[in-house]
Formats: C-alpha cells, structure tokens, sequence
C-alpha cells in the first residue's frame, strides 16, 4: 500500500491506501524526497518510519490472509478435493509471493509490540505449510509416472533438451525454440517446477523438514520399486552359496543388466530430480538424495561381495571378470552421481566390491596354478593322444584370454604371492618392461602345463611314445594359442615360432626312437654283402618292421597336419632306403625258394603299411608307475 497524510486534531497520522504487494515488497522505508508519503517537522523520522514498516506489515498479513484462508484445507469441502496448483498456477505462484510476503512480516513483527498481529501472522503461516504440503504430496503422487527417474535422467544427460517451466504460468506460455514436447515432458517440467517452488518456499520459512519426509517417502518408495522390477533383491552368503550354476548365471545375468540401468538412469535420475528441488539447500539435497538410495545403492552394489565370497572355483572367474568390467564401466558415473559426503557409504560399497572382485580373480588363478601343480593323475592317453588336463587348462587359458582388457587392469603389479619362480620367469620374459603383465601370466600358467606333461610322460613305458605324446599336446596347446586372436595377440609370434621348433624336436626324437632299430636292420648302401647276409637282412627287417608296425598302429596323432608330416618324414628315411636294398638284392636271390617267406614286404606295401599309422585302433586308458626311460625335460622359458 501506499500512505498519505489526513490532518486530525493537529496532528498528523498516516492513513493507507491500497498498493500492491509487490510493490510493497521492494519498497524502502527510508524517508527521502521521493517517498510516497510526507511526515511534518514536528515528527522524528524514525518514529514515522516504523510506522508505516509496521502498517505496511499489517496490511501485507491482511492481503496474505485472504488468500491463505481460500486455500486453507480446512476451510470448506470445495477447498478439501481441490488443489491450488491444479485450479490454477497464477494463482498458486500468488499464494507462494503472499507466503514470502508474511514471512517478512512476521521478522517485522517479532521485534514489535504488536502480539496480536504475529499470532495471527503465526496461524497463516501455518495454514500455508498444510497447504503447501497438501499440495506437494498430491505432485508427487499425480506425477509418479512423469517424474520416473529414466525419464528424468534423460533430460539430466542431454539427450533431451531441459525446459524451465519455472516462469509459465499456463501450458500454452510453455515453448521450446524449434521444438515441440510431449505431454509427458509437458507434465512432467509444470510438477518439477512446482516442487522446486513449493520446497523453496516451505524450506525457507522454516518447515523444511515436513517437505523432506514427504518427499523421502514417496520418492524412496519409486527407487525401491524401479530396483524390485529390475530382479534386484537382497541375498545372504548362504542362498548364493546353494545356488546351482544355471540359477546362479540367471541371477548374474540379471544384475549385469540391472547395475547398467539402475545407475545410468535410476539413480542420476533420482539425483537429478533432487537437486533440482531442493536446489536452495546443498544439505537437504545431498542427505535427502541418500536416505532415499542407500538401501537399494547398497543392496545392489554389495552382491558382487556374495559372489566372491562363496566357493571360488575356476569356472567362477568368467562371471566375476564380467561383473569386475561392468563396475568398471559404470564407475565414473557411480563417482559422479555419489559425490558427496552424505553418499560417502554407498561410493565406498561399491568399491568395496569393485576391489574385492580384483582380489578374487588373482586368487582364482593362483589357484588354477596350483590345481596344475598338484595334478598327481596316473592316467596314461591311450596312444599317445592330448591329455585331459592339457584340454582343460588351454580351454580355460583361452577364455581367460577374451577379457584380456580387464585382466590387465587387475593384474598390474600383482604378481602371485610368494611365487620366485614366476618373478625369474618374468625377468626373462620381459626384461624390457614392455610385455603386459596379462601375456606373463597367462604363458606362465602354459609353462605350468608343459612342465606338468614332461612329468607325465615319464609314465609311458615306450621312450618313442613319450615323445609322440609330448609332441600331440605341445602341438595342441601351439594350434590352440594360433587358433585364439586374443591369446595369439598376447602370447605374441616369437612365442608361437619358438614352441613350434620344440614340436619338431619332440618330433624328430620320436622318429630316432621308435625306427632307428628298423632301418639298423638294413646294411649300408655302399656296402657289398653276400646272399647269406642279404637273406638276414630281409629277415631282421621283417621283423623289425612288424614289430614297429604292430607296436604304433595303436598310437594316435589327432592332428591331421602333423599326422601327414611325420608319415612323409618317416617314408622319406625308410622307403628310399630299402627300396634301394630291395632292388639290389631281389635279383641276386630270384633264384631262392619260398621268395614270399623272405621278403614279405615290397616297397609299395611299405608305404600303404605307413599310411595306416596314427589314427589309433581302440581307446582304452590304463595307470601305470612312472617310467624312468624318459629323462626328464628342463622347465625354464622358452
């Protein structure tokens, strides 16, 4: 209002009219030329000055009491099923400038004599906060589905552009440049506008805390909802512990999902939406936005915890390195979005699990290392054939290898403990600091294996077969790393051209072993011998040979180019050879009877007799003591 002078009994009073309240609002109370009002000599200024503070307060408690006591929720039905913000948002913007307008009031009035005036001030404020809280929870609760998180994360993130409905008094003023919105969008601005107004006001006359538990309530139980549809839902040690491992790879499927959606839109959401509304108090956002994530942010992130601490068998580090990624992936934005103080616990939880997935996965493959070490079977591969064990553990060393990105990072400096030979082993194998720490681990636990075969061929009693079947498995676990991009890719071509060299060292010493006694039996090629001698020569290598024949027709080389290799490397030494003897000495004993008896083998028989070799005539698997024909083979790098 404003104030003008009416002359009464000699004495000037101040008598109002009618102002606005927004004029009121930014108008001094300081006397100077350009007042709206003039006070006579015989006043002291500051005695009319409080005067008119006092009155203008007055009047503004009597412009904010008549339209608090409109909207008081108690005043008539009409006012009980209507709500202000839906009946009309000028009004409703009017209603929040009254609420300001008596809270200023009231700060005037505290200090003054005028007890009546701040009683009643009191009471409409209070009617207000009941108004306003109406209001508040109605917003919440019309808008769940405007305000899910993912809708709002969506805009927080920039894939939407953001409008600010904070000035529209109606749908129609609200316009995005270039661009229509839905009505979800629509909707869901108008109730975020809202409830940043209404929490501004409410918070900054004191009843922040009513504003908060409504807000705690409905919002925490959208959260809890949105992680119960994702499957989320809490696990003890034990029910992880029983699970089978098709239930478990459910479950595990299902989180690795779940994390991605929960932190990329239901909880940057969530924040988004808080700090939006309660904008005007750091404190209130960061705590409120923490009461209402911390049981669901911490269901959710301590069950990679369960997982790791249940049985750690080797199968079990797969998972474990998809769930370390997925933490690794989502772990900038878990920074980001639990970044304060208040959300200290649950950023820690989920590190917490992050470090205790990276413990885990170390200790599985020290582990691993150890099974091989420890493998004390006696089984004895039927012909020479691949071991089981050799299969398992270049199956599981592939695998390994696909997640060679995360292993890197988990095994940077970490070697296995206690272990010197790995360290000289590392030494050796890079010395340049060059190779990664993943390629060291992974061509150690192969080292594992190849030392753990040269044991384990000692258990053939027949020196040859020992090393066809240390040339099979060498030539497996070769093929294996060749035939795995990743594996070939960290294990390197030096390391695949160096082991293929010891292929066909095993090779070679398998073919001096096994026919050297053959092709003994036949004389030099320059020497001259007599009928007689021929004679014995035919019978020693027919005997020879049957006995090498009978002997490795059993005996298996799974791999078709190796198989060919070494049948032409044996032709190569033995058919020219005999071929050689056969032709020089058949004439000189064409005369002889029982011909059929003597040479029983003609040089093409010979070849057709090599070509059945390596393919095995039966699979049986028998255990046996260690052999010692055998030396056994150095296990330092290759």
């Amino acid at each position: 209002m404003m104030l003008s002078e009416t002359p009464k009994s000699g004495a000037t009073t101040l008598t109002p009219r009618k102002v606005t309240p927004s004029r009121f609002f930014f108008q001094s109370t300081k006397t100077n030329s350009s007042s709206s009002y003039s006070l006579s000599s015989s006043c002291t200024a500051s005695t009319p000055a409080r005067s008119f503070s006092l009155l203008m307060m007055e009047e503004n408690i009597a412009i904010a009491e008549s339209i608090i006591t409109k909207w008081d929720p108690n005043s008539s039905s009409y006012t009980k099923i209507t709500f202000l913000f839906q009946h009309s948002r000028k009004e409703a913007k009017e209603f929040l400038k009254s609420v300001n307008y008596l809270r200023s009031a009231m700060h005037v009035l505290v200090g003054g004599s005028s007890a009546s005036k701040l009683v009643l001030a009191q009471n409409l404020m209070q009617t207000a906060m009941k108004r306003l809280e109406k209001e508040f929870y109605q917003i919440l609760s019309a808008n769940r589905d405007h305000l899910d998180p993912e809708s709002v994360s969506s805009r927080s993130s920039g894939s939407a552009k953001f409008y600010n409905a904070d000035e529209a008094e109606s749908e129609d003023e609200l316009e995005i440049v270039g661009e229509s919105i839905t009505e979800v969008e629509r909707a869901s601005a108008f109730a975020m506008s809202d409830l940043k107004s209404i929490a501004d006001c409410m918070i900054s006359s004191g009843y922040g805390i009513e504003c908060v538990k409504i807000y705690k309530i409905i919002r925490k139980s959208i959260v809890d909802g949105g992680l119960f549809r994702l499957g989320i839902q809490q696990f003890k040690s034990p029910q992880v512990h029983k699970m089978d491992s098709e239930g478990l790879e459910s479950i595990l499927r299902n989180w690795m999902d779940a994390v991605k959606i929960a932190v990329k839109a239901l909880f940057r959401g969530e924040k988004y939406l808080c700090d939006h509304v309660f904008s005007a108090s750091e404190n209130i956002k960061e705590s409120c936005f923490y009461e209402i994530t911390k049981e669901g942010a911490t269901t959710l992130f301590r069950f990679p915890e369960l997982i790791v601490k249940n049985k750690k068998a080797p199968e079990r580090i797969f998972w474990q390195l998809e769930i370390y990624e997925a933490v690794s992936d989502l772990w900038p934005e878990i920074e980001s979005i639990f970044d304060s103080e208040s959300t200290q616990a649950i950023k820690l939880q989920a590190l917490s699990s992050w470090l205790k997935l990276s413990d885990s996965v170390r200790t599985i493959l020290s582990d691993f290392e150890s099974t091989i070490q420890k493998d004390s079977s006696k089984i004895l591969v039927f012909g020479g054939g691949i071991h089981p064990l050799t299969q398992s553990v270049m199956n599981y060393v592939s695998s390994v290898a696909d997640y060679y990105g995360v292993l890197s990072d988990i095994l940077a400096d970490h070697p296995p403990p206690g272990n010197s030979s790995f360290q000289e082993f590392k030494s050796v194998v890079s010395d340049d600091c060059s190779t990664p720490e993943v390629s060291v681990h992974l061509a150690w636990l192969i080292l594992v294996l190849l030392c753990k075969l040269d044991i384990k061929a000692e258990i053939y009693k027949d020196v040859s077969l020992s090393y066809l079947f240390l040339a099979n498995n060498l030539h497996f676990i070769v093929e294996k790393v060749n035939n795995t991009p990743n594996l070939k890719l960290l294990l390197g071509e030096d390391w695949v051209s160096e082991h293929m060299k010891k292929v066909k060292l095993y090779a070679s010493n398998y073919e001096t072993t096994a026919w050297t006694k053959v092709l003994s039996s036949l004389p030099e090629r320059s020497a001259d011998i007599s009928p007689e001698m021929a004679k014995e020569c035919f019978r020693k290598f027919n005997t020879a040979f049957e006995e090498a024949y009978r002997k490795q027709t059993p005996w298996i080389v799974e791999d078709r180019k190796l198989r060919d290799n070494l049948k032409v490397s044996i032709s190569q030494k033995l058919v020219p050879t005999y071929q050689e003897f056969y032709d020089t000495y058949m004439v000189m004993l064409s005369g002889e009877k029982n011909m059929e008896l003597l040479v029983r083998i003609s040089p093409n028989d010979l070849g057709n007799y090599l070509s059945d070799l390596f393919h095995g005539t039966s699979a049986s698997v028998s255990s046996t003591t260690s052999s010692s024909l055998v030396p056994s083979q150095r296990c330092f790098p290759i």
